[in-house]
């Protein structure tokens, strides 16, 4: 998708090269930028023009981007991330899974879940019970502190976590409880100020 981007952004310069001699005019933020940037800097970062244009009045309240962000799956058995950092001044931390692959749900099901490092062995059996027609979990374990649905390929879903479950000096994970996939989907959650 880059590469694809920077070829466009390139034969755009080209031709407006080939124009009437004037100037080219640089748009504010051209798409591939805009897809580089979400794609390099973590979903939870605030865009910088939101920023900038917030009132002073709302400066000790976090932006929305800073309490949300977006975490993709795929058909290989992967997250794009292996750390969520979720900031201390947001009430609620929203996570919006999505599946880039192809693959149904019952072959290649993905979901997120986060909990105690420690507790994720025994969800985790727990989850395996549960079996197939409750998505891979006991959603009434109270040793998960959030999940989302199980989804397939080209399906999203979200899940939000209070964060006040969470304490800086605590060992979190998020982790997918499809059968045999945690030991690769799997991150760390960490709680920052």
């Amino acid at each position: 998708m880059k590469y694809y981007m920077s070829l466009i952004a390139a034969a755009a310069l080209a031709l407006s090269a080939c124009g009437d001699n004037k100037p080219a005019e640089q748009p504010a933020a051209p798409p591939a930028q805009e897809t580089v940037a979400s794609e390099a800097a973590p979903a939870s970062d605030a865009p910088a023009s939101k920023a900038a244009s917030a009132p002073a009045s709302e400066a000790a309240a976090p932006a929305a981007g800073e309490c949300a962000t977006v975490v993709e799956s795929n058909d290989a058995m992967q997250y794009n991330v292996k750390e969520l950092n979720v900031k201390a001044s947001c009430k609620e931390f929203t996570v919006t899974l999505k599946h880039t692959g192809s693959a149904k749900k019952a072959a290649m099901g993905h979901n997120i879940v986060i909990a105690k490092t420690a507790d994720v062995s025994e969800i985790l059996k727990g989850a395996n019970e549960a079996g197939a027609d409750k998505d891979y979990l006991q959603a009434d374990d109270p040793r998960i502190l959030a999940h989302s649905g199980m989804i397939g390929g080209g399906e999203e879903t979200t899940l939000k976590l209070d964060t006040s479950k969470l304490s800086k000096d605590g060992d979190y994970e998020f982790f997918c409880s499809f059968p045999g996939h945690e030991g690769v989907m799997k991150g760390s959650v960490k709680l920052v100020d």
